[in-house]
């Protein structure tokens, strides 16, 4: 079973937002809070799989809320994604640099929204379809403004490869064709640079794809 807190400031979203995720029969919204003060206590309380989090909202908004759970080590496997009506480029990249595992806009789909909250259960990050070209662009050309190559040092020449290509924001199945390997072997990869560096999930190691400048502003929008 996937646990969900929902953080948002309207009740009528919050009462959309359990609908819709409670409609299959592995996913339970366990706590609800309307605020992001609020929304940090029940993830501190509760100790939910996944945190869906709006941006704006009183007490504390959605990216200082996330980044709070996030920085908690005693929260290190839950996942947020951040759930808005907003897609801005500021938005995109803050949450992402927040720590936010996803980001999805609000007119999502209910097939889509549950297959989200399973990813980023699993452990994978995920942006909307509609925003990945954005936070690629705009990612790497903000990102890229201090390149840190030191940041590679403790990788192998493969390992580098594989994170180069999660910064373009390929998937384990696309890493494994182009490396000609197999997914299972890709994700074996990805596991050991989110462990070398001590990265949450993969959209911290798209964040040091950019940082490292192993990806350049523009690749990811090819």
């Amino acid at each position: 079973m996937i646990r969900i807190v929902l953080v948002d400031d309207q009740e009528l979203v919050r009462v959309g937002l359990r609908s819709l995720a409670q409609h299959d029969g592995d996913l339970e919204v366990v706590g609800e809070a309307a605020d992001g003060r609020a929304g940090v206590g029940r993830v501190r309380e509760l100790r939910p799989d996944v945190v869906l989090m709006d941006i704006r909202m009183p007490q504390l908004d959605g990216i200082a809320a996330t980044a709070q759970i996030v920085a908690d080590p005693e929260l290190a496997d839950v996942r947020v994604i951040v759930l808005t009506t907003f897609d801005e480029d500021e938005d995109i990249l803050a949450a992402v640099r927040a720590g936010a595992s996803g980001y999805l806009l609000k007119d999502v789909s209910p097939t889509d929204l549950r297959a989200a909250i399973r990813v980023v259960a699993s452990g994978d990050s995920l942006l909307s379809p509609s925003v990945t070209t954005t936070v690629l662009g705009q990612l790497g050309s903000r990102l890229a403004a201090r390149v840190r190559p030191e940041l590679l040092d403790a990788l192998t020449v493969r390992e580098r490869e594989v994170l180069r290509r999660v910064g373009l924001g390929e998937s384990n199945d696309e890493i494994g064709r182009a490396l000609f390997i197999s997914p299972a072997t890709a994700r074996t990869y990805v596991s050991r640079l989110l462990a070398k560096l001590a990265a949450r999930d993969r959209s911290r190691l798209v964040v040091v794809a950019y940082e490292s400048g192993l990806v350049t502003p523009g690749e990811g929008t090819q």
